[in-house]
């Protein structure tokens, strides 16, 4: 979707919107930290990110590959900088094809920043100005990029302030949707830019570059090089602290919600905040601002769906592995009556690399000191998972964070994993919440309702220990060869519902036997493809791993009483179950 046209979605209903941006890292694992950062913050429902073209065009391919990615697999709307340095007409072309192949509709046009030391210098006569840039994406493209352009509050650091605002109206008039303005850290020279913007005809909606301050030096630094006016009470109150990182940061928070208070008083409801890569500021400025209690009314459904499509449901399997689903239903054209597709479709396809993308993959390093530099026995492996339930680890295999609203059920998982049934995936029965709630989606007014679900790995023989007789369980175990035990065959079992006024049911998240059977190929793949691969193929640990991956069944419950339900109290019972449909 074409950014403009979410911009006057929020304008019309007067909603206060924000959103990121981020710059591609030097290193790998700056890249790793980047994507980590990108998923936190997603949960902060920003309406965009866009992601720099940096210096001379030198994170090209970088810048590419990360708006594609978040696009893909975050679910995020993407607009990815696009600049006239070291750039000829091939290379435009290139570029704009390829963004348009990965459904990237939208380009920040900007004639961009030389590497540092050295002089900006022309490399292609077509393209010397970031107005080039939109004649030609307009003239190729037509209407399918939404492109915004750079505006200067105080004037352009190589120009000065009348002509900028000339240049500005030449770059609108030739197609440009919405400006984005430099920092800056007077708000009333910002007011009168859109003041005079106004005045001569630019009447597209002009977001202001909102840039934390962090450290002094850095600081100083930036609006130095930017040419950029700093009111004398923020210097005099930065100078008394200057050599305190944390309380210039504290301070900094402070005159960022202040700006963007008075920006929002103003009539102004877009901020567009220049993250340098961090999670941390630009969360507390939000929250200073008291948005964050409007994002669950931001949240359309449970899950993040997919970019420009009509997705409604979704299997639970994947919900923390969302990357394997996207993959396995990437090549999808349809999607019938909203559903998620089927599963007999042949275009569901086998997963055959397991580091296609990895949110929280990490380096082995990082997964070593997670998942243990080594595993004795089957106990390692008990703490590992404790550990994760009780966040003293970020991440497992299966997931990519803990939920919040696991916290309800934390203490039946603990008890579940110590003794032996490995928790991959989990949710608490939920009857009647406020759809406004923390953990709330569908918008104002609604209820919600789930039911009771636990899915683990688990022996043979732990299974067989399970009381799985109680007639409102559903369930299903399966092992890498494919035998079989439940009480719902080829059944679609609804565990998320929301009812909203003026609407039918809404109902995204599905437990469904046919897809259970596939995601079983992901969900055993992992021990070994992604936790196996950290150790040597002769090594104890892998060996360990490898017998629980050809030993243990994936098993999914589902408490059908959301009302009065206890699923682990049901299951505790060590008597055997004797009404089970057993397939081989």
């Amino acid at each position: 979707m074409k950014i403009i046209d979410r911009i006057n979605k929020e304008i019309k209903n007067k909603n206060i919107y924000y959103s990121f941006e981020y710059f591609p890292p030097r290193t790998k694992m700056g890249l790793q930290n980047l994507y980590v950062k990108l998923d936190k913050m997603s949960a902060l429902e920003p309406l965009f990110i866009d992601v720099t073209w940096g210096a001379g065009g030198s994170t090209s391919d970088l810048t590419l590959d990360i708006c594609k990615n978040t696009q893909k697999f975050l679910c995020l709307e993407t607009q990815m900088h696009l600049t006239c340095t070291n750039i000829n007409k091939a290379l435009v072309k290139k570029t704009l094809d390829d963004a348009k192949k990965h459904n990237i509709k939208n380009i920040l046009a900007l004639r961009g920043d030389p590497p540092h030391g050295e002089s900006w210098v022309v490399t292609d006569t077509n393209f010397q100005y970031a107005i080039d840039l939109v004649k030609y994406i307009r003239k190729e493209y037509g209407d399918f990029f939404g492109i915004s352009v750079a505006g200067y509050p105080e004037g352009h650091p190589d120009g000065n302030y009348e002509a900028d605002l000339e240049y500005l109206k030449m770059k609108v008039d030739a197609g440009a949707d919405f400006i984005i303005t430099q920092l800056f850290y007077d708000v009333d020279k910002f007011l009168k830019f859109v003041e005079d913007c106004r005045k001569i005809g630019i009447n597209c909606p002009i977001l202001p570059g909102i840039l934390p301050i962090i450290n002094y030096n850095n600081f100083r630094r930036m609006v130095g090089f930017c040419n950029v006016h700093v009111p004398e009470q923020i210097w005099d109150d930065l100078k008394n602290i200057k050599d305190n990182d944390e309380e210039v940061a504290k301070y900094g928070i402070k005159v960022i919600t202040d700006m963007c208070q008075k920006i929002i008083d103003n009539g102004i409801y877009g901020l567009h905040f220049y993250t340098l890569n961090r999670e941390d500021t630009c969360k507390k400025i939000i929250s200073n601002l008291n948005l964050m209690d409007s994002i669950p009314n931001k949240r359309e459904l449970p899950w993040k769906s997919r970019i420009d499509t009509n997705e409604s449901t979704r299997p639970i399997f994947w919900a923390n592995a969302r990357k394997y689903y996207i993959e396995r239903t990437d090549d999808w054209d349809h999607f019938p009556n909203g559903r998620w597709g089927d599963s007999d479709d042949p275009q569901f396809g086998d997963i055959m690399d397991y580091h296609l993308f990895g949110i929280t993959s990490g380096s082995i390093k990082s997964k070593k000191k997670f998942w243990g530099e080594s595993l004795n026995g089957i106990d390692d492996v008990t703490k590992i998972f404790v550990d994760f339930l009780s966040n003293k680890i970020k991440y497992i295999p299966w997931c990519d964070y803990k939920a919040s609203e696991t916290d309800l059920i934390t203490d039946d998982l603990l008890e579940l994993n110590k003794k032996g049934y490995f928790t991959i995936n989990s949710q608490p029965k939920v009857n009647g919440l406020p759809s406004d709630d923390k953990d709330g989606w569908g918008g104002p007014g609604g209820f919600l309702y789930q039911k009771e679900y636990f899915e683990f790995f688990c022996s043979k023989e732990d299974f067989e220990k399970l009381n799985l007789s109680d007639k409102a369980l559903s369930y299903c175990a399966i092992n890498i060869n494919n035998e079989i035990h439940t009480n719902c065959e080829n059944c679609t079992i609804a565990v998320t519902w929301g009812v909203f006024p003026n609407k039918e049911i809404i109902q995204p998240t599905i437990v469904d036997y046919n897809s259970f059977l596939i995601w079983k190929d992901d969900a055993f793949g992992l021990w070994l493809n992604e936790w196996g691969n950290i150790y040597e193929k002769e090594s104890n640990s892998y060996k360990l791993l490898k017998q629980i991956h050809d030993t243990y069944f994936l098993v999914f419950i589902v408490d059908n009483d959301y009302i009065n339900g206890n699923l682990l109290k049901k299951i505790k019972n060590e008597n055997h179950n004797k009404n089970e449909k057993t397939i081989l």
